[in-house]
């Protein structure tokens, strides 16, 4: 096995079907497999008792279950948790879990860091290393089902599923990470696996407009836009993507993807507000007018400050009126409640630990180290001179 054995943990049911026919088993094992990785976390195949031990043999000569493993593990007092894993490139990257009444939602990261560089996102500033593999990807999700009891016999007072959403919002644009995490949202949404639903595994993407265009023929996740901007004019600097696919295009890929689905869902219309940037009375008229053919719901996200950013947060007051203006526009509002972020854990302060391959990263600390020396210069330009008054010296 020049390339090492295979890592049954990312194969979706097709591929796994086509990894047994090619050992010459019947393709019906695959099922058996998944459930046991996916529904019972076992990672040793002598623990799998309904399949035959010749079977088993052959798998451990060819194959493996081997999870991303976890470096840190970081818990706030909302109850969210932070885990920074290790992947094949010796990054780490960032999943968070965050409980609510009646469901469990877990963020999970499609690269180590993003070649995007959005002005908002911490994770850009970190720069780009690699993409993550399927087994990467879904290995979070199974990770975090493991950490949190998921896995553990009813006996032990656990085997519940406390994780009901995935959002595909972490670390990284998923778009650009196409294949691996379309593997990933059918493992996902599995019956075999985990059987999550549709409407609750969703893909969040800043606009690469040809990959989205390509989804439909892949997936039926549900779909998040990160707009964060009204115009092409403003989100050409917070969104720097959309130089490339400016709002027309990816709101009409948006709408053509919605109705290839075959109910009546709507897109979640991701919008951070940043003070005195993106949060004017006009500003959300101008969304409310953009919005106007676009089956969605809007959620606004008050910025959450990041080492390194001239940001700041909106006002309550400004959130507020923003809102008000978009429901009285007839939209659904919601403004997304900040958790986790005394671990680092909020929307935008993403960072890991990433082996920055871009060098945007070195470039962004030397431009903070530049300008604290222009701010530490103008400090010391503004002190008062002292005058010796005239007189002998000494």
């Amino acid at each position: 096995m020049p390339n090492g054995p295979t890592n049954l943990l990312g194969l979706n049911r097709q591929q796994m079907e086509g990894f047994l026919q090619g050992l010459g088993e019947k393709p019906f094992r695959a099922v058996q497999l998944l459930k046991w990785i996916h529904q019972q976390g076992v990672t040793d195949f002598d623990a799998m008792t309904n399949i035959a031990k010749p079977l088993r043999e052959k798998l451990k000569s060819v194959a493996e279950i081997r999870p991303p493993r976890v470096r840190d593990v970081f818990d706030a007092q909302d109850g969210c948790y932070k885990w920074i894993v290790e992947v094949e490139s010796g990054s780490g990257v960032e999943m968070v879990y965050i409980p609510e009444a009646g469901r469990g939602t877990l963020c999970i990261s499609s690269q180590a860091g993003c070649s995007l560089d959005c002005s908002f996102c911490a994770t850009g500033k970190q720069g780009f290393n690699s993409d993550l593999t399927s087994a990467e990807i879904i290995g979070q999700l199974w990770l975090a089902n493991r950490e949190l009891g998921a896995f553990d016999p009813p006996s032990a007072g656990k085997g519940t599923r406390p994780i009901t959403n995935v959002v595909m919002m972490g670390m990284g644009e998923p778009l650009l990470n196409f294949d691996n995490v379309m593997t990933s949202l059918s493992v996902m949404m599995d019956d075999n696996c985990y059987g999550l639903s549709k409407r609750r595994v969703t893909v969040s993407t800043s606009g690469v407009v040809p990959a989205l265009r390509r989804m439909r023929e892949f997936t039926d996740a549900s779909l998040a836009i990160s707009l964060h901007a009204p115009n092409d004019e403003l989100r050409n600097q917070i969104v720097p993507i959309n130089r490339k696919y400016p709002i027309r295009e990816l709101l009409a890929a948006t709408k053509d993807y919605l109705a290839a689905l075959p109910d009546n869902r709507q897109a979640t219309i991701e919008y951070i507000l940043i003070a005195g940037v993106n949060d004017h009375r006009q500003h959300a008229r101008e969304l409310a007018a953009l919005l106007k053919d676009v089956p969605c719901k809007i959620n606004l996200i008050p910025f959450n400050p990041f080492e390194g950013s001239d940001y700041q947060r909106s006002s309550n007051a400004a959130i507020s009126n923003f809102r008000k203006l978009l429901q009285d526009a007839g939209y659904t509002v919601t403004i997304r409640t900040t958790r986790g972020d005394e671990i680092g854990a909020a929307c935008g302060q993403l960072v890991g630990q990433v082996d920055d391959r871009t060098r945007r990263n070195a470039r962004h600390l030397a431009k903070l180290a530049a300008e604290a020396e222009v701010e530490l210069a103008r400090a010391e330009a503004a002190q008062p001179v002292r005058i010796r008054p005239a007189g002998r010296m000494g």
